[in-house]
């Protein structure tokens, strides 16, 4: 089934599911691009028509996808166009014009030409990414790697909690590279998508086109390098997939929620090559970042908001970049459709769902540390000190790790808080991970401590 009809399908299903009005004003004007990597391209016109809609209607659109395809899920996704009548994306085998170094890429216009690699988001360019304290090393990494290919910092790693800007970053890498010579040729990719597609060239016996197609390219950017965890073919084929491109001196660019030596499941041979190059650390953005990326985000609209409504919400919202812009979107939209400036109380209101869960999110190494000490009858100076029984060590270990999951602190953060170094966190991890699965006893020690900290131990994947 082609993405048109499909789409047209599903259509038929939404029309019945939201009003007239709301069907006009949001959906109507989607465009069904085509396929991508068996996902659906819809085309949007506006970046705030796309983050209302995937706000307000994105459930709507899979159920409707999943039943115009007779029960499969279809994965689709948004992109932004500015012209109907040009392609959205031009491939790098095919003949094209470079554009001007100081233009954003991604916005295609009458009479030009640019070339895009497939599955990169217009949007997600250097020019859109907001630098503060948390990101500015990934970012200059990110600019020194798009600047020279394959020169530097190769594999460039770059790892982080989810929502604080790794697509953006590897993206815009792309993006920059091909401005800089519309000849490179950029492959992005999840390791989802990967992965599909790796069963697929199996069951069709196409597994040489499969590693043509990234074997050939100038820069590879896989994200969510995590998911390869545990998958024994995808990683003998991405084992071998990186040595060719790195022995040719192409460019490899990852990201990952996490360090490469804790993803559980990673051959230490792709481990040991991950960490070849730099490795770089995206962390929670602080309230300078935040106030900035909420101004810069702010979309023109009959209602402007005031510092002191876009500090209510930077002061609030500090677990990633992703949340902050969504309540953005939900304060903009209110003083849009309301026509008056929000007051600090409609923004309580509003946002009530999500700063129940900032506050949720809101613990301290400190207070861990001290409920974990309480629950071995340990003195807290002993999560801190050298001494290594293990009566001491274990809870010391268990501390570590529930700030790591627990908390947005980094690594280096974490360690600092023990005294100890990053590896020894590292192997706490691996640890604890090994206990959960192994000691009844001390698992159920383990899951009393998270509910003491007010959290679901269903919810903590270790």
């Amino acid at each position: 089934m082609d993405a048109t009809t499909i789409w047209t399908k599903a259509c038929g299903e939404i029309s019945q599911e939201i009003t007239k009005g709301q069907f006009d004003t949001w959906l109507a004007t989607l465009k069904p691009i085509g396929l991508e990597q068996n996902t659906l391209l819809l085309g949007v016109d506006n970046d705030y028509k796309q983050n209302w809609i995937e706000e307000n209607y994105r459930d709507v659109i899979a159920d409707a996808l999943r039943n115009a395809a007779g029960g499969e899920p279809v994965p689709f996704r948004f992109v932004i166009f500015e012209n109907n009548d040009l392609p959205l994306f031009d491939y790098a085998n095919e003949t094209v014009e470079a554009d001007s170094a100081d233009k954003k890429p991604g916005k295609l216009k009458n009479g030009q030409k640019k070339q895009l690699a497939a599955n990169l988001d217009p949007l997600f360019t250097f020019e859109e990414y907001v630098i503060g304290p948390s990101n500015s090393f990934a970012h200059a990494a990110a600019s020194a790697v798009a600047q020279a290919p394959g020169r530097t910092y190769n594999p460039l790693f770059i790892y982080g909690q989810t929502g604080l800007g790794k697509t953006h970053l590897i993206m815009a890498i792309g993006h920059r590279a091909v401005q800089n010579n519309p000849a490179t040729q950029v492959a992005y990719v999840t390791s989802e998508a990967l992965l599909n597609e790796f069963i697929q060239s199996i069951a069709d016996n196409t597994t040489l086109q499969f590693r043509d197609r990234y074997r050939k390219v100038d820069i590879l950017l896989v994200d969510d390098i995590h998911f390869l965890a545990g998958r024994k073919g995808l990683q003998e084929e991405f084992f071998h997939c990186f040595n060719d491109l790195h022995m040719k001196g192409k460019q490899i660019v990852m990201t990952s929620d996490r360090p490469a030596r804790e993803i559980d499941g990673l051959e230490q041979r792709l481990v040991s090559r991950f960490e070849s190059g730099l490795v770089t650390e995206l962390e929670s953005p602080d309230f300078e970042t935040r106030l900035a990326i909420l101004r810069y985000k702010q979309t023109p609209t009959r209602v402007t908001l005031s510092d002191a409504c876009l500090t209510f919400i930077a002061e609030n919202i500090t677990s990633n970049v992703r949340t902050l812009q969504g309540a953005l979107l939900r304060v903009q939209t209110f003083a849009n459709l309301s026509e008056q400036p929000p007051t600090i109380d409609n923004l309580r209101n509003l946002l009530k769902d999500v700063l129940a869960k900032e506050i949720e999110a809101d613990l301290t190494s400190d207070e861990i540390q001290r409920v974990v000490a309480d629950h071995f009858d340990l003195r807290l100076t002993d999560m801190s000190s050298k001494r290594r029984p293990r009566s001491v060590a274990l809870p010391r270990q268990v501390a570590m790790v529930l700030c790591r999951k627990l908390t947005r602190a980094s690594l280096t953060e974490i360690a600092d808080s023990f005294n100890k170094t990053h590896a020894t966190v590292v192997h706490a991890c691996k640890m604890i991970k090994f206990v959960m699965e192994t000691d009844r006893d001390m698992a159920e020690q383990i899951n009393a401590i998270i509910r003491k900290l007010g959290r679901d131990p269903s919810e903590i994947e270790f």
